[in-house]
């Protein structure tokens, strides 16, 4: 097993390699993931395809600043599959996870419930000011928002809420910023405006884990 960051290891298995963490509830899991146990370790299998954070540091992410005493707002959890495995990267840190949708936050209140350091917000993050009081400012703004209107909501975010200094994680789907267009053209025009305020200091396709889909990482 080979560790790629801090709380991200790599193991082969046949011809391919898996993405892991060990997991915070050995003998217990959420999402029928595979697991791996070594000694009296217990380490769950991270599949890109399911996730664009996993899908981004497969593809060779230049920066991963999830460490663990990060502060990481995570806007649109949905049913918490990567805040889960993100959980046992930020392990003296927290997750402040928000998404809007009733019936996939009961969801994800099962995996909140059995992390303490992920706290759950359901709010919808085309509107900060409405949890402004409940945020501290954070080290990482994760989005998986798919909306027409995503990089704005990322952007406005970013501003309240990241540190100086701190990564903000885009994940851009095309398809819902503008179907009737070419993605290459989405991505370029998401790239100039978040140039116009960030640094950006990555940008990577997902596929072919997840289609049509860039992962954006900024500084500010």
């Amino acid at each position: 097993m080979i560790k790629l960051y801090e709380g991200v290891f790599e193991e082969k298995q046949g011809k391919k390699k898996v993405l892991l963490t060990e997991s915070l509830t050995p003998g217990r899991t959420f999402f029928d993931e595979e697991v791996i146990k070594e000694g009296n370790k217990e380490f769950r299998i991270w599949n890109p395809a399911k996730s664009k954070l996993a899908a981004s540091i497969v593809k060779g992410v230049k920066v991963f600043p999830f460490k663990k005493d990060a502060k990481v707002l995570y806007l649109g959890c949905a049913h918490g599959y990567t805040v889960s495995y993100l959980s046992e990267i930020v392990t003296r840190g927290v997750i402040i996870a928000l998404d809007f949708a009733p019936r996939v936050f009961r969801d994800f209140m099962a995996i909140a419930d059995a992390r303490p350091n992920v706290i759950p917000i359901i709010a919808d993050a085309n509107k900060p000011e409405s949890y402004y009081h409940l945020m501290p400012a954070v080290d990482i703004v994760f989005q998986d928002v798919a909306q027409r209107n995503q990089v704005e909501i990322f952007m406005k975010n970013c501003k309240l809420f990241l540190k100086k200094g701190g990564y903000g994680f885009l994940a851009v789907k095309a398809r819902s910023v503008d179907v009737s267009r070419k993605p290459e053209a989405i991505f370029a025009e998401v790239g100039k405006a978040l140039k116009a305020e960030f640094e950006i200091v990555d940008k990577k396709s997902l596929e072919p884990f997840q289609h049509d889909h860039v992962m954006f990482v900024v500084r500010k």
